[in-house]
C-alpha cells in the first residue's frame, strides 16, 4: 500500500510525522506500534478503504518515513500527533492504535472526544506491566546495549520477530528486513533507543476514565507483552471495550490473522457511522 500512495508530511513543533491517505468516506487513522513501520497495515487498510472509508495510516515520530530529531516519545507526544492529524484531515476519526499507539489513542479520545468516534487497539498497552522490580530496572539497561549500532538494527529486527509468536504474515521476512533497514537510516536508531527508555503508559491509565468513545481492544491469546493475555482481555472489558481475543497470535494479531481481525475491525466500525459521517458518542 504504502508503496504505491503518496507519502505526505504533517508538521508537528519538532519535525514532521509521515503518512498516506486513501479512500473515501468517514476517516479513520492507524498508527503502528514502537519500531515498526505503517505498512504493517497492509492487510487491514484495503479491506477498510474498500468499506467506505478514508484511511490514513502514520508513521510514529522518527520512524518510517517521517523526520528524526524528536525529543518527546511520550503516549501523550504521540497522542498530540494523531489528534493534529485527525484535524489536518477533517475529523472525527476512528483511531487504530498498535501497541504504544493504542495508548495513544485511548489518551486522544480522551483529550478531544469530539474528534474521536471510536478506538480499536491491536495488542494495546494501556497500563505498565506488572513486572518485578528487577526487570524495571534492568530493562534500560538492556535496551541501551541492544540498540547501539552497529548491531541495533539486526537485534530489533530479532527481537521483533520473536513478539510475532503463533501464526506469521507471509510478508514477515520481507518487513522485518524494512524494519532493519530502516533503522540503519541515520538518527533512527538513536531515537528508537529513546523512545525505549521513556516508555511509560501510565497516562494512558489515567486517561481511560474519560475515554467516551466506544471501544475494541483485540489481543493475541500468545502475545508476550502481557503476562496472562486472557486477564488483559477481561481487564479491557472491565473498562466497557468490545473485546476480541485471537488464537495463534502474538503482538500483531491484525498481521498474524488477518482472518479474525479484519472483519471485527470493519464491523466495528461499521456499527459507528451513519450514511457518510461517524455517529459520534454524547457527552
Amino acid at each position: 500500500m504504502s508503496e504505491t500512495i503518496e507519502v505526505r508530511f504533517l508538521s508537528r513543533p519538532e519535525g514532521r510525522i509521515s503518512y498516506t491517505v486513501a479512500g473515501a468516506g468517514p476517516l479513520v487513522v492507524a498508527a503502528p506500534g514502537m519500531g515498526d513501520l505503517r505498512d504493517s497495515y497492509r492487510d487491514l487498510a484495503g479491506p477498510l478503504i474498500a468499506a467506505g472509508y478514508r484511511v490514513a495510516v502514520t508513521d510514529l515520530r522518527s520512524h518510517g518515513d517521517s523526520d528524526t530529531g524528536f525529543t518527546d516519545f511520550s503516549d501523550a507526544a504521540v497522542a498530540g500527533d494523531l489528534i493534529a492529524l485527525v484535524r489536518e484531515l477533517g475529523g472525527p476519526a476512528v483511531l487504530i492504535g498498535s501497541s504504544l499507539s493504542g495508548a495513544a489513542a485511548a489518551i486522544a479520545a480522551a483529550r478531544e472526544p469530539g474528534l474521536v468516534a471510536g478506538v480499536v487497539g491491536l495488542g494495546a498497552l494501556l497500563r505498565n506491566p506488572d513486572s518485578p522490580a528487577i526487570v524495571r530496572t534492568v530493562m534500560p539497561l538492556v535496551y541501551r546495549v541492544a540498540l547501539a549500532r552497529p548491531w541495533g538494527a539486526a537485534f530489533w529486527g530479532g527481537f521483533y520477530r520473536s513478539i510475532n509468536r503463533g501464526r506469521t504474515a507471509p510478508w514477515l521476512d520481507e518487513h522485518v528486513a524494512a524494519v532493519a533497514a530502516k533503522l540503519r537510516e541515520p538518527g533512527r536508531l538513536r531515537d528508537l533507543r529513546r523512545l525505549t527508555l521513556a516508555l511509560d503508559h501510565e497516562e494512558a491509565e489515567r486517561a481511560l476514565p474519560a475515554v467516551r468513545a466506544p471501544m475494541l481492544q483485540v489481543v493475541g491469546l500468545l502475545d508476550p507483552d502481557f503476562p496472562d493475555p486472557a486477564a488483559e482481555a477481561e481487564w479491557f472489558r472491565t473498562l466497557g471495550a468490545r473485546v476480541v481475543e485471537v488464537p495463534e497470535a502474538g503482538h500483531y494479531p491484525h498481521a498474524q490473522r488477518p482472518d479474525v481481525v479484519v472483519p471485527e475491525v470493519v464491523a466495528f466500525a461499521d456499527g459507528l457511522r451513519s450514511g457518510d459521517e461517524w455517529r459520534m458518542p454524547r457527552a
